[in-house]
């Protein structure tokens, strides 16, 4: 019996979302959503255009975006809201916040559970979403800061 492999997976997990929901599996949803799984870097809209483009070059944008709002129904992804930047696309489900970079802009998965963060909600209030991420420096580019500083000094 052979192994099941990731992409297998993920789309089993698309087409059963799609079918629960009474939606038809599409080559162009199953683009769309292998296109935003390819590097799971938080990708724009118009990034993942780009990468479903490469393999069916005939797509356009408003399907692309008409596919968004499909798998963003199936809970197959979320946007991202970040302050004054185009909303992004994260295939990752589970609780997490997000990081954004203010140097090199790359948007990451933090493991803070929201659940966490509410303890203060008044119990009258029935919260269906939370949102909430953070901005600095990466690691890589803390890095860079500081050892160009150093070579300043």
């Amino acid at each position: 019996m052979g192994k099941t492999c990731p992409k297998d997976v993920d789309e089993n997990r698309l087409n059963q979302s799609l079918a629960t929901r009474g939606l038809r599996s599409t080559r162009q949803r199953h683009h769309v959503y292998e296109a935003l799984l390819s590097k799971r870097d938080h990708p724009t809209a118009e990034e993942i255009f780009l990468r479903a483009k490469e393999k069916m070059p005939n797509i356009s944008f408003a399907t692309v975006y008409n596919c968004l709002d499909t798998l963003e129904r199936c809970d197959l992804v979320r946007q991202v809201h970040l302050d004054r930047s185009p909303t992004r696309y994260c295939p990752n489900m589970a609780e997490h916040c997000h990081f954004c970079c203010e140097s090199c802009d790359r948007v990451l998965d933090i493991n803070l559970p929201a659940r966490h963060r509410m303890a203060d909600i008044p119990m009258d209030f029935q919260v269906s979403h939370c949102e909430v991420s953070f901005r600095g420096l990466c690691p890589s580019c803390a890095r860079r800061r500081k050892r160009s500083k150093t070579a300043q000094d």
